[in-house]
């Protein structure tokens, strides 16, 4: 039974026993220390224990003369922590295993007994931990959730609006545009009404001169008299002509001013200032815009009407130019967008940090936006808010190669492209 306990040992019960036999060594006459243990008498008790414990408790197991020799030191200079009533139950069973004592498997089953409730409480624990961080997780995960459902809600309730508001200004252009094709429709009438009037008169005026001359042949004796009513009659044709020629002219005036008014209305904003021109006011959500990766489909997708072209300047100038000194190529830079802008007819605008700007003077090529950030503010700021403060459905293009500035472009609906994308084709154009 006891060869059996030694190969069963409670790891507890195992420790204090190494424990129990690495001080027995240090303090035992040195030929009751066995030859394999001699070395580790040189080191301390807890290094012999950590270092010595499978040596010192295979020694107790084997060596009978060892074990009476450490359990004999132990009761003379540490009396009752092995064998006395007031030994704990680990210490209990370690003196128990060394005396070979009755009960030796009742406190061994004792000790494994609450190695187990130990470990159990210890796994209970830890299942109760990992029970409150899953808690916490799910209540952290529920409230994202209400916050992005609240965030869904708002979105859904702000693109009804616009999109009613937009319905109302459609049907508000089409209410005008109906009115105004009325208003030409009638003017187009009132003009062949015009005609058909002179043509008449004028009918009827070479039908008098007609029967003027007819009156001179039958009555030569008052030719005198019958030439001045022809006379006065052409005379009152031609002044009737003339007036039917000036009602016509003043009424093709006032279709043109009328057919103006209402370009002007329908214009939708042109002329005013362009959105990138007032940054700021509510942002609209896009779809993400596709990457744009070579000269030729930045070519082709400049060509596309209202297309607007915003270039983050140092990223793009740095990339290009890195040899020259910043006010160089900013100059460089806008230089070539302006030959880039009068080419394509399209809205360019360049964005530089504020915080380098140095002294000189900068061109401003025609057709060109210079945009500089304010003391504190980022360029990718700014260009961010050009992107937002754009209407939906204008092709918007935003040369960088900064990654985070491309991906939070692209999820407002900008196409992005890389900076040597844009320098291929300002090299190329």
């Amino acid at each position: 039974m006891a060869e059996q306990a030694w190969t069963e040992l409670p790891e507890p019960v195992r420790a204090r026993l190494a424990e129990v036999a690495s001080v027995a060594v240090g303090e035992l006459p040195a030929a009751d220390v066995p030859p394999g243990l001699r070395r580790l008498a040189k080191f301390t008790p807890s290094k012999r224990a950590r270092l010595g414990a499978r040596a010192l408790v295979g020694e107790l197991k084997d060596s009978a003369a060892f074990r009476a020799a450490v359990l004999a030191w132990w009761d003379e200079h540490r009396p009752g922590e092995l064998t006395g009533p007031d030994a704990d139950p680990v210490g209990a069973a370690a003196g128990a295993l060394l005396m070979a004592a009755p009960d030796l498997t009742e406190r061994l089953a004792a000790v494994a007994e609450r190695v187990d409730v130990v470990t159990l409480r210890a796994q209970r624990d830890a299942a109760l931990a990992r029970v409150d961080k899953l808690t916490a997780e799910l209540d952290r995960l529920r409230s994202e959730l209400a916050e992005a459902g609240a965030e869904v809600r708002e979105a859904d309730l702000t693109r009804d609006l616009e999109l009613d508001r937009l319905r109302r200004r459609f049907r508000e252009q089409g209410s005008r545009l109906r009115e105004a094709q009325d208003a030409t429709q009638a003017a187009r009438r009132e003009l062949a009404e015009l005609r058909e009037r002179s043509a008449a008169e004028l009918t009827e005026a070479r039908a008098a001169r007609d029967r003027a001359l007819e009156r001179a042949e039958a009555e030569r004796a008052r030719a005198a008299r019958a030439s001045d009513e022809v006379s006065g009659a052409r005379q009152a044709a031609r002044e009737a002509r003339q007036a039917d020629e000036v009602r016509l002219e003043l009424l093709v005036n006032t279709l043109a001013g009328a057919v103006d008014g209402l370009r002007r209305e329908l214009a939708l904003g042109g002329g005013g200032p362009r959105p990138a021109d007032l940054v700021g006011g509510t942002r609209a959500p896009r779809h993400g815009g596709a990457r744009i990766a070579d000269a030729g489909g930045l070519d082709r997708l400049l060509a596309l009407p209202t297309v607007h072209l915003i270039v983050d300047g140092y990223n793009v100038s740095k990339t290009g130019y890195p040899e020259l000194t910043l006010f160089d190529q900013r100059n460089r830079l806008t230089g070539g967008l302006g030959a880039l802008a009068a080419r394509t007819g399209a809205e360019v605008t360049v964005v530089f940090d504020g915080a380098a700007v140095a002294s000189g003077p900068l061109r401003h090529p025609r057709g060109v936006r210079v945009l500089f950030s304010e003391p504190g503010v980022l360029a990718d700021d700014v260009i961010r808010d050009l992107v937002a403060a754009e209407p939906i459905g204008r092709p918007i293009l935003v040369a960088t190669s900064d990654r985070a500035v491309a991906d939070s472009v692209r999820r407002r609906g900008a196409h992005p492209l890389a900076s040597a994308v844009l320098l291929e084709l300002l090299t190329r154009g």
